[in-house]
């Protein structure tokens, strides 16, 4: 069931809002989200709000530079990503771990084999 969450970096610069169902979370193995113990829903785009510090991120593209991974240039977390779903539709990756008050070890992961989609 969704959720109204808030969250952002480490230093509060970029907050956030995002409506989004916790009830499984991707955990990737890709060498970028596996690096960063990144912990991963996804939402569309209409379900995510940026309060502030837009001014402080950052992009990182890599691989195919199909997802805007944004990161906060004071701190270095990465609250979330923009990219597309399969019909192409605006999304966005939440990392979980930067929303306010969740614990994410009580949540189900789901392995994702991003390794070798590269």
């Amino acid at each position: 069931m969704k959720q109204r969450y808030e969250g952002g970096c480490h230093c509060g610069k970029v907050r956030y809002a995002v409506s989004a169902d916790l009830d499984r979370v991707i955990a990737c193995n890709c060498t970028h989200c596996s690096i960063k113990g990144l912990l991963l829903v996804f939402v569309p785009r209409r379900d995510f709000r940026l309060l502030s510090g837009e001014d402080c991120l950052s992009e990182y593209l890599f691989n195919k530079k199909a997802i805007a991974h944004l990161f906060c240039r004071t701190c270095g977390v990465e609250p979330y990503a923009f990219g597309k779903d399969k019909m192409g539709d605006p999304m966005v990756a939440i990392n979980v771990r930067t929303l306010d008050a969740v614990d994410t070890a009580s949540l189900k992961t789901a392995p994702f084999d991003g390794l070798h989609l590269l």
